[in-house]
């Protein structure tokens, strides 16, 4: 469709929402009529998404709401100090105290949601800020016990966020970029404190995750800071507004944030001269208690490290048991699944050259699999989101300590498009048949197009992405590549579709091994590598990411599997009354949810479609 997101919100079809979500529907096309004690609560939560913003400025700027009477926050960035984390943990009481005085009875089923959604989300992050260390990701998913690691910090954040969030089209916009790189060095400080009071704790990250950590500071920190990329995207991006911008941005790279940064380098230094090969929470202070408050925030349930530990080596045994006879009619028969898939992925039928020529042949099939999946969606939804994404390489600065790939939804005006992010650090880490599922898990129908649909909601609702539905829905969307079509005819991409299941189960083997049972790295890469047919290259990333962001990775296989089962219920108890396009419509537009709402949202599309 070749509609804007501003089309998109203005114009959805009513029929269609009504069929898909009837609470979201009915509040949709009927609120001019909403009950006064809905409008009370929805102008609540608008008065706490816009102190969200506040804590937040570079929500509102990854929106595309940073104007008008919100201007003033493109000149700012959050404060990651330990004041600032004091402020941000106060105004969540504050709101919690606020939301718990509504009187939810007197709501409709859908603004009871929004309400709900909310406060857990709240309570959940203050729960995380009464832990004595780490950073707590409000109403998102990147928990970590270390402030500063190989894939967290302000070093890693600012710089990508002001090239590729931080829009420029005046002398305003320019000046507000100043502004805020002048913050980053501050930002830097402050998280470089909270690191050594951490450190002073006896929370001290593995040895070599600061190793890597050191490398990409180090990249960060090297050569004339005129030529860094903090000052090379302001130059680029106003070399037609008048002004000094070069030099003002290279005073401050060079005076303010080179210097933090050389305090950071000096602070994880001195950590790394103390730290330990041990890999997991186990081995930090109160990090039994830490690892099972980021399970419960990563996976929205109450389940125990052994309960997912146990889930994940059933469901990998159920997948290798669909993946074992398209092997054999391969003709790979000797072995384990893995060991089958390990070779497979070395067949010079589905690698990729080495070098730029590879990389230029992964980012075209990317973009082929994505224009024809794109094609397929109006076969799955009755309501279409518009799609608006590209395909960029992740920074070479970060790739070292980068995911494989992640995406998400662009800004709520349109003029920033949804991103699909890749690591080709090396087109070792990628297959042929890998990356049809991976466009479909990052883009669409994944986190961009699932992302896009927030946009809908109040906000607040926007702000938030719980990591069990989002990062389940972004497996439900590689699902619904295969229930399309999108491997018919083509044995070995559907190994691949099987295989990415596959490896989120073993996530979440691999994490709670880490975390709770003691687990070296080394264990971990291997029994991954070996089990799921993986490379050690991917897998070694994967596991270190693992390591500094705890409980994150069991997210995904727990979401995909509730969905799941929530669609099979919902099957059986409407029969020849379920409607495939009418249930996923409910799943995405119903936006990110604790998975216990997300049942209670099936409950009553099953309630409404029996009548």
């Amino acid at each position: 469709m070749d509609l804007t997101r501003r089309d998109w919100i203005a114009g959805a079809a009513a029929s269609t929402l009504a069929a898909a979500l009837p609470a979201r529907a009915q509040q949709t096309v009927t609120k001019a009529i909403a009950s006064p004690a809905d409008r009370a609560a929805e102008a609540t939560l608008s008065q706490i998404a816009e102190s969200w913003l506040q804590d937040s400025p570079e929500s509102a700027t990854g929106l595309g709401i940073d104007t008008g009477p919100r201007a003033a926050l493109k000149s700012r960035l959050g404060d990651r100090s330990a004041a600032g984390q004091r402020r941000l943990a106060e105004h969540l009481q504050a709101h919690v105290a606020t939301l718990k005085a509504i009187d939810t009875d007197a709501l409709s089923p859908t603004t009871r949601t929004d309400v709900d959604v909310v406060r857990t989300a709240f309570e959940t992050a203050l729960d995380g800020f009464a832990l004595p260390y780490g950073d707590v990701a409000v109403g998102g998913w990147r928990n970590t016990p270390y402030v500063v690691i190989q894939n967290v910090g302000a070093y890693l954040d600012v710089p990508r966020f002001l090239d590729s969030d931080h829009g420029i089209a005046n002398k305003a916009d320019a000046d507000a970029y100043l502004a805020r790189l002048d913050s980053y060095a501050a930002q830097l400080d402050g998280e470089t404190d909270r690191m050594r009071a951490a450190s002073a704790r006896g929370v001290v990250a593995p040895d070599f995750l600061l190793d890597k950590t050191l490398t990409q500071l180090g990249k960060a920190r090297g050569g004339d800071p005129a030529t860094w990329d903090i000052v090379t995207s302001l130059a680029r991006r106003t070399k037609d507004i008048p002004g000094d911008w070069t030099a003002r941005a290279t005073a401050i790279a060079r005076d303010k944030v080179g210097p933090a940064l050389d305090r950071q380098i000096a602070a994880v230094r001195a950590d790394r001269a103390k730290a330990t090969a041990d890999a997991g929470m186990w081995a930090r202070p109160d990090g039994d208690r830490w690892y099972a408050w980021a399970l419960r925030a990563s996976t929205t349930t109450p389940m125990t490290p052994d309960q997912v530990h146990a889930q994940g080596r059933d469901e990998l045994a159920r997948l290798q048991g669909q993946m074992d006879p398209i092997l054999r009619k391969l003709g790979y028969t000797a072995g384990s699944v893995g060991e089958r898939m390990t070779a497979l992925g070395k067949d010079p039928r589905f690698v990729f050259p080495e070098g730029d020529p590879g990389r230029a042949q992964i980012m075209a099939l990317v973009q082929n699999r994505l224009n024809d999946i794109r094609a397929r969606m109006p076969r799955a939804f009755n309501t279409l989101a518009p799609g608006n994404v590209e395909v960029k390489r992740i920074p070479p600065v970060e790739e070292a300590g980068a995911p494989g790939a992640y995406g998400g939804a662009g800004s709520i005006d349109g003029k920033t498009p949804g991103r699909m992010w890749i690591n080709l650090r090396t087109t070792g880490i990628w297959t042929r048949y890998s990356l049809p599922t991976l466009v479909y898990h990052e883009a669409i129908p994944g986190h961009v197009w699932q992302g896009e649909y927030t946009f809908r909601l109040p906000l607040i609702r926007s702000l938030m992405a719980f990591n069990a539905f989002s990062e389940g829905w972004a497996l439900y969307a590689e699902q619904l590549g295969d229930e399309l079509g999108a491997y018919d005819g083509d044995p070995v991409g559907r190994l691949g579709y099987l295989q990415s299941l596959a490896f989120r189960a073993c996530r979440m083997v691999v994490d709670t091994g880490l975390h709770a049972k003691r687990w070296t790295r080394q264990q971990a890469i291997d029994w991954f590598a070996t089990t799921n047919g993986s490379s050690v290259d991917e897998v070694s990333g994967e596991v270190d990411r693992y390591c500094s962001w705890p409980g994150q990775a069991c997210g995904y296989k727990v979401g995909h599997s509730e969905i799941v089962r929530l669609r099979a219920k919902a099957q059986a108890a409407l029969g020849p009354r379920y409607d495939f396009k009418a249930f996923n419509d409910l799943v995405v537009q119903g936006g990110g949810v604790p998975m216990t709402v997300l049942g209670r949202n099936v409950d009553a599309f099953i309630a409404a479609n029996r009548a």
